[in-house]
């Protein structure tokens, strides 16, 4: 669970009506809940975004609001370490070893790549294929993630227009005082949504699931580069030392610490 998702959605929300109880009182609360003015920003801004995609990109844009709470399994130390165990089979058995192995790979990419060299496809082929495979992937999130930045700048526009239905109705109906209240309360509540829709939800929504599409990018780097080097025959060491340099300074670290500094690819070294 992803506990900084958790705290900016609760907590913004805390912050907000805090601010509000204490500048006018707990009562003061209910003044900003307007059903009207809910279904001209929210409504207009999900209905607008709606027209931009089809059905079936709309509904798996919103969709991906649950990954927000998911904390990735990019154990990138792992698959760095298993692909220098790759390499080191590779090396003393023959890539052909690697077919048995493949059998063992839980991730569906990583065993893709492998596949491709045990069966003999040119090197410049399998770099094709998988990076097409990853271009394929970046860009069917960053569509997803697109929605979401949809919906964040079309709110504070159908905000406005909420803004300005409450201003004509105020101004039709000067004459009657009892309805200059609740227009004039559109027109101000509308704004104030539009801006909580697109800074309180989309924002951080669209910006978590950015960063999640980068780091799963760059973990299917690290595959492709270490299946490449593992098809060329490269030594161990210098495989792990090439996958090593995609790693933040945190998690070589950490890498290091469980594995020893580069110590993965010294049987590879003797062959």
């Amino acid at each position: 669970m992803d506990l900084a998702s958790i705290i900016e959605l609760v907590g913004g929300l805390t912050v907000m009506l805090i601010g509000i109880a204490t500048s006018g009182g707990i009562q003061t609360i209910t003044n900003f809940i307007d059903i009207p003015s809910v279904f001209i920003t929210f409504g207009g801004a999900f209905v607008c975004v709606l027209g931009f995609n089809s059905m079936e990109d709309y509904v798996a844009g919103l969709k991906t609001f649950s990954l927000i709470f998911k904390v990735p399994d990019n154990n990138v130390g792992g698959i760095v370490k298993q692909i220098v165990d790759l390499s080191n089979t590779a090396r003393k058995e023959g890539l052909l070893a690697l077919e048995e192995a493949a059998g063992q790979i839980e991730d569906p990419f990583l065993k893709k790549g492998l596949l491709l060299i045990v069966d003999g496809t040119e090197p410049e082929l399998v770099k094709s294929i998988m990076e097409a495979e990853i271009d394929s992937i970046d860009a069917r999130h960053k569509g997803r993630i697109k929605v979401w930045e949809d919906i964040g700048s079309q709110g504070p526009a159908w905000g406005m227009i909420g803004t300005l239905i409450g201003l004509v109705n105020m101004l039709k109906n000067m004459s009657d005082s009892a309805s200059l209240g609740p227009s004039m309360a559109v027109a101000l509540i509308t704004t104030f949504y539009g801006s909580f829709l697109a800074n309180y939800l989309c924002a951080p929504v669209s910006n978590k699931l950015k960063g999640r599409n980068s780091e799963e990018y760059m973990v299917k780097s690290i595959m492709v580069e270490g299946i490449l080097s593992i098809q060329a025959g490269e030594n161990p060491r210098v495989t792990e030392e090439k996958l090593k340099s995609f790693m933040s300074p945190q998690d070589k670290t950490a890498y290091e610490a469980a594995n020893g500094d580069g110590s993965s690819g010294g049987e590879g070294g003797e062959g």
